[in-house]
């Protein structure tokens, strides 16, 4: 008899062991990565990383944190409609169960903050948008300064005085970088004139060679673009090769290589800096839901065509060549006042700012006082044309 009741005592203690174990597995909650816990984390591009733009950029930044942390595993889904992020976003956390998702597109924002609320214990990066929840932050390398930069050469180089640009969908962000590109046309070059033609697509080489097309036909003979292929870049070598010269400046990624006689400069983004700054702070315990805005300064943005070339050779000495008046009223050449400029922007805060007053839109109205910069509100917030880009900007939907 003593010994049943010890293995009947034995049984009882067993069954209530096992019972804490799993009452204990279903009320935990689903633990944040810390200290030497592995990261598991989920990007959703919204176009191809082939695309040689903004995704395939993105992608360059995912592979160099996924090669630098050994406690990171990183996996992508590309080409994601915007209308279909959320259900990338359920596999994600899901079926991937990863602790992390980072959402790279604008269009992705509301998005975004729809899946904070509905996975509370799951972080959230959102690339370009300007909303935060508790566990969803925010994150953009800004190109401002650089398409400043590459304006104050596009206003030298051109012969027409009539310059184009492409650009994917009429959003703050865009407006933005155009009107950058233009105040430093204007500096250099008052009477030249910005034209813009938009394509409504993020990947669109098809539609981006077609407008560049279209706005050399119609005089311009320097290009930019927001887009995220190489296309207007092969219209402009295109050209130049049989004899018309093309002035490009590139977008994103390295693309000097699709246009070496065309290509003057450009500007590239290194997601790399930042992925490693999000997943270290992660790691360790010490991420927040701050919004992460670098510029020149954090080295999350480059000018240049290609990696280590700020300006193309072919075009130095042109550069070199034309010279204009400074602020303190000396000359100065324009490849000179990239530099100057390049070097006051990278500080840390910026010495010089191209959104400082007075800024004009293009119906007169004064936006930005004398004396005065642009904060980051209205940075974020811009949908006006300054005075010397034709036309008005379209309804963004």
């Amino acid at each position: 008899m003593k010994n049943n009741k010890s293995v009947g005592m034995i049984v009882l203690i067993l069954i209530f062991a096992v019972s804490l174990i799993f009452l204990s597995g279903c009320d935990k909650k689903k633990e944040k990565p810390t200290g030497d816990k592995p990261i598991k984390a989920g990007f959703v591009y919204v176009g191809p990383v082939g695309d040689y733009g903004w995704s395939h950029a993105h992608d360059i930044g995912r592979k160099y944190v996924d090669k630098k942390f050994p406690w990171l595993r990183t996996l992508f889904v590309e080409s994601v409609p915007e209308g279909d992020a959320m259900r990338i976003i359920d596999r994600f956390v899901q079926e991937e169960k990863c602790d992390v998702v980072l959402t790279t597109s604008f269009g992705y924002m509301d998005t975004t903050i729809e899946a904070g609320k509905k996975y509370p214990d799951t972080l959230f990066m959102h690339c370009s948008g300007f909303k935060q929840l508790k566990n969803v932050g925010t994150y953009f390398a800004d190109f401002y300064q650089v398409y400043y930069l590459n304006g104050l050469m596009a206003g030298a180089l051109t012969k027409t005085n009539k310059i184009g640009y492409v650009a994917a969908f009429p959003t703050p962000e865009l407006i933005r970088h155009i009107n950058g590109f233009a105040l430093g046309i204007k500096a250099v070059n008052p009477e030249a004139e910005v034209n813009v033609k938009w394509i409504y697509a993020w990947y669109g080489p098809d539609k981006a060679k077609e407008a560049a097309e279209a706005l050399i036909a119609e005089g311009c003979d320097t290009l930019a673009f927001t887009e995220d292929t190489p296309a207007v870049i092969e219209v402009g070598q295109n050209h130049t090769e049989k004899g018309e010269q093309i002035y490009t400046f590139s977008h994103y990624s390295p693309m000097a290589d699709y246009g070496k006689d065309s290509v003057v400069s450009g500007q590239i983004a290194d997601w790399g800096v930042m992925y490693e700054k999000i997943f270290r702070d992660i790691y360790e315990g010490k991420w927040t839901n701050e919004d992460l805005w670098w510029l020149l300064g954090e080295k999350a943005v480059l000018l240049g065509g290609k990696l280590n070339e700020m300006i193309n050779p072919k075009f130095v000495d042109e550069l070199k060549s034309i010279t204009v008046t400074s602020a303190s009223g000396t000359s100065i050449s324009v490849y000179d006042l990239v530099l100057e400029k390049y070097d006051l922007m990278g500080q840390t805060p910026p010495a010089f700012d191209p959104f400082e007053g007075p800024v004009y839109d293009n119906t007169g109205t004064l936006r930005i006082k004398e004396g005065e910069k642009a904060t980051k509100a209205d940075l974020i917030s811009m949908m006006y044309y300054v005075d010397n880009i034709a036309g008005s900007i379209p309804a963004s939907d």
